[in-house]
């Protein structure tokens, strides 16, 4: 009978795996959610920057032919505006952005901290990024 200490082992075993499956699916969780959370931040900011369709260059050569006059810097603070309105340099800290503006679209990417529920010194110190694009077309109406 020198066995009878075995399943306390078993026990103390499988009661380790199953919570390092909890850590891992709560981790897998959070990190899903905070980019779906930026996925919006950054659709909402490219959306803000090509909002910023004016200016000069539409006031003296107006808005013809099939592009609008995107304004990089123009955009890059209507899209730094917007992100501070929302709050969300609160809700994320740490929270990084860069706008490009190619063509006729206005491009974001959101950077930020993971911010997980387990975690890990060293091993899940990472960021997430998101991006979103508006595309500013000019339609000639009725």
């Amino acid at each position: 009978m020198r066995e009878r200490g075995q399943t306390s082992v078993l026990i103390i075993g499988f009661a380790f795996v199953l919570l390092l499956m909890v850590g891992v699916v709560a981790d897998a969780s959070a990190a899903y959610l905070q980019r779906q959370g930026l996925d919006t931040l950054a659709d909402g900011a490219a959306l803000a920057g090509a909002d910023e369709v004016r200016g000069s260059g539409v006031y003296e050569g107006g808005l013809t032919g099939e592009r609008a006059p995107l304004d990089a810097d123009a955009a890059r603070v209507a899209v730094h505006d917007y992100l501070v309105g929302i709050g969300a340099f609160d809700e994320h800290p740490g929270l990084s952005f860069d706008v490009a503006v190619r063509d006729r679209s206005v491009i974001v990417r959101v950077t930020a901290p993971l911010d997980l529920p387990v975690a890990v010194g060293g091993v899940t110190d990472t960021r997430v990024d998101a991006r979103g694009a508006a595309v500013v077309e000019v339609d000639a109406g009725p």
